[in-house]
């Protein structure tokens, strides 16, 4: 299955943009997101903390809506779902 993976802002420099991959099925959300922020260490440490869950300020939305970061990893993605990372978003 194809599924889109658009990373922003900060996390946009770290990995280069949209990445369109195939995932195999039954993979997480949060499966998904480790297997591509894998290829960056730097990024990776961005977005993941030392055990493994997503920092708490990270914002991780699916087709346009948010997901908690706690229910990533029960999360599936599914063919042509589009997958959004989002660094915090502070304003002025």
């Amino acid at each position: 299955m194809t599924v889109k993976v658009r990373f922003f802002a900060r996390f946009r420099e770290l990995f280069g943009g949209d990445i369109v991959t195939n995932a195999p099925e039954g993979t997480s959300f949060m499966g998904m997101v480790k297997e591509i922020a894998g290829m960056n260490r730097e990024g990776y440490d961005a977005i993941f903390d030392d055990t493994g869950a997503f920092r708490e300020f990270v914002i991780l939305m699916k087709n346009g809506k948010r997901i908690d970061c706690a229910n990533a990893a029960q999360t599936p993605v599914a063919d042509g779902d589009e997958i959004a990372v989002f660094p915090p978003v502070a304003g002025g």
